[in-house]
């Protein structure tokens, strides 16, 4: 007996197949845009420790608070040091914690959420009042409160994060596995007796996985924002280590002297979280069937 494997008309399957789908979302100026200045941000950010042109902590006291020149683009600190090369590493640092934070929320929510969604009865009923009891608290609370139980640092961080942010992802894959369950594939896999490990894996996950992506690019932007608010209050990276919000931090003292300071720093943060949005909101554009038909009946006018 053959079973029928065809894909819903998801983010996964849509009409014109994936070189279509890259096509209409590379027609999208301001996905472009965005998703180059993604790419300029991380490379920047990789290659940090070769293209810095000082040390995050070679002091100059002589040369502290210098404004922005040729000799230090970004200018300097209060101690010395050169701004440019610390908002370098410190973008580094920033988009590993995300991105690590991220992919925690992304494995274990949407392996909670597709389960839930799934089985269904006692077991959604568990899971879900769990992650329910999660969303009671704002997001940075909860972050603080399990960063206050533990010692501050990059591991920390990423655990906070990781943590807070995999309600969303548990509630994204239940939502549209819920729609995934009931199609003829599944339930023809369902008969046949094929284990539910493998009906999650070959024909859930991949039908599930448009609105996971959307979400994960929507949720890095938002990581970014939680490591500098949680650094700017010190339970983030501690110094000497350069992080975002820390450098933010230390500006707040020299608002009036050095403006760039705070500014750069601050100017990362906004671009980063910005351009994770815009690509975000270009995936979701082309990825849900009823945006991606109003798009392309626009671009046939």
């Amino acid at each position: 007996m053959t079973v029928d494997q065809t894909p819903l008309p998801t983010a996964t399957a849509l009409p014109g197949g994936r070189m279509s789908t890259w096509r209409l979302l590379l027609s999208n100026p301001i996905s472009v845009v965005s998703g180059s200045v993604l790419v300029l941000i991380v490379a920047a950010s990789v290659l940090a420790p070769w293209i810095a042109p000082y040390g995050i902590n070679e002091i100059d006291v002589a040369g502290a608070l210098a404004p922005p020149s040729g000799a230090h683009w970004f200018g300097t600190d209060e101690l010395g040091r050169d701004v440019f090369s610390r908002v370098l590493v410190a973008g580094s640092t920033s988009l590993s914690i995300a991105a690590v934070a991220v992919l925690f929320a992304l494995v274990v929510g949407v392996s909670v959420g597709a389960v839930a969604g799934y089985r269904g009865g006692w077991v959604d009923a568990a899971l879900m009042r769990v992650v329910d009891v999660m969303f009671a608290f704002p997001v940075l609370l909860l972050a603080l409160a399990i960063v206050a139980i533990f010692q501050p640092g990059q591991l920390t961080t990423m655990i906070a994060i990781g943590v807070v942010y995999t309600p969303i992802f548990a509630r994204v894959a239940r939502a549209s596995t819920l729609s995934v369950r009931t199609s003829p594939f599944v339930q023809v896999s369902q008969t046949m007796g094929t284990p539910a490990s493998w009906i999650l894996f070959r024909h859930v996950l991949p039908n599930i996985a448009g609105p996971v992506v959307v979400q994960t690019s929507l949720s890095l932007a938002f990581a970014i924002l939680s490591e500098a608010a949680l650094s700017f209050l010190g339970l983030g990276i501690q110094p000497p280590a350069p992080s975002w919000g820390g450098m933010l931090f230390t500006a707040q003292g020299f608002l009036t002297q050095a403006w760039w300071m705070s500014v750069f720093p601050g100017a990362a943060i906004f671009v980063t979280a910005l351009a994770f949005n815009l690509v975000g909101d270009g995936l979701r554009d082309v990825l849900d069937p009823r945006q991606r038909t109003l798009i392309e009946a626009r671009r046939t006018r």
